[in-house]
């Protein structure tokens, strides 16, 4: 389908609804309810340019729930964020729905997307984050007079592998905060995700490297409600938890099938500490949690998440 052809099925108002099973035929459906969840800067042409990139780029993508595509476009759009392309801001990914029996979208942000999401709460004056390469010299000092101070080998050839990973963030009140992350602490973050072997942690290491750092210095940052929307659906994401972005067009609710993400309010936070936990201390205090979730789906969903990392804590 081109472009246009896909800009003129957004456009134009359905005359019946049926149950799409195809990208052509969810557009047919529910056009009308794409064309209001798009956001003003985002025009049907644009997000049908983007989404045939995507295709193009991914074939796989064709393979997923029509709704859950688009839906992971539009949050994109919503946020001010294009997935794929050279700015790195996201990306879409296929994710396997084992609850649903379905192949659902998912979009993992990149850090240079959190980078731009951080500047607009206009709290952060600059965040950058850079990699620590062997051959390059390196301290940290923590407590009453933290410092980090970073000289690398620009004048080998071979700097090494790469064995730290940090970020640091100047605010608007003058204050500094910084965050560092070893090669296994970031490592253990990818073994947790489900994407560990697939998309940008295969194609783009460093720049997921750099993210998760960034992601982990956010606990301490004063943060926009877009910025935390992002990084939560992000984490949920690297968690394996469904984003259940079909749900985003409004009309697309009832027709398919009830969210299968738990409306238990701690749970967001306990998979959020479980991912992220740097420390065993972090993830025993996050697993003890689990049993406090009402929700059983939920709990299993969690006892997954602290089964993986649990794997990952003993390997190291």
């Amino acid at each position: 389908m081109t472009a246009s052809a896909l800009k003129a099925a957004v456009g134009q108002v359905p005359a019946k609804r049926e149950k799409p099973t195809t990208i052509n035929g969810f557009l047919e459906t529910y056009k009308s309810e794409i064309a209001r969840a798009l956001p003003r800067h985002m025009t049907a042409d644009r997000m049908a340019r983007i989404a045939i990139t995507e295709f193009r780029k991914n074939p796989k993508l064709l393979e997923c729930d029509p709704a859950t595509l688009f839906g992971a476009v539009i949050q994109c759009a919503q946020l001010g964020l294009e997935p794929g392309g050279a700015l790195g801001h996201a990306y879409l990914l296929p994710f396997n729905n084992r609850k649903r029996g379905t192949v659902d979208v998912q979009f993992i942000v990149g850090y240079r997307g959190m980078i731009d999401l951080a500047r607009r709460s206009g709290q952060i004056i600059s965040l950058e984050a850079r990699v620590v390469h062997e051959a390059d010299r390196f301290h940290v000092q923590l407590g009453l007079n933290a410092d980090l101070q970073h000289e690398p080998a620009w004048d080998v050839a071979d700097r090494g592998p790469l064995k730290f990973v940090y970020a640091v963030a100047k605010l608007k009140d003058g204050g500094v905060q910084f965050e560092v992350m070893s090669r296994k602490e970031i490592d253990r973050v990818r073994a947790s995700s489900k994407s560990a072997n697939d998309g940008p942690w295969v194609s783009h290491y460093e720049e997921m490297a750099k993210k998760t750092v960034i992601r982990r210095l956010f606990k301490y940052l004063p943060v926009s409600i877009e910025l935390a929307q992002a990084v939560g659906l992000d984490e949920q994401a690297e968690a394996g938890v469904p984003q259940d972005n079909g749900f985003v067009i409004d009309g697309a609710i009832t027709e398919h099938a009830e969210p299968e993400t738990s409306s238990d309010p701690m749970f967001d936070q306990i998979a959020h500490d479980l991912v992220t936990a740097g420390t065993r201390d972090e993830f025993d205090l996050a697993r003890d949690l689990i049993q406090q979730v009402d929700d059983v789906a939920a709990r299993e969903q969690l006892m997954e998440i602290a089964q993986r990392r649990a794997a990952e804590f003993q390997s190291a």
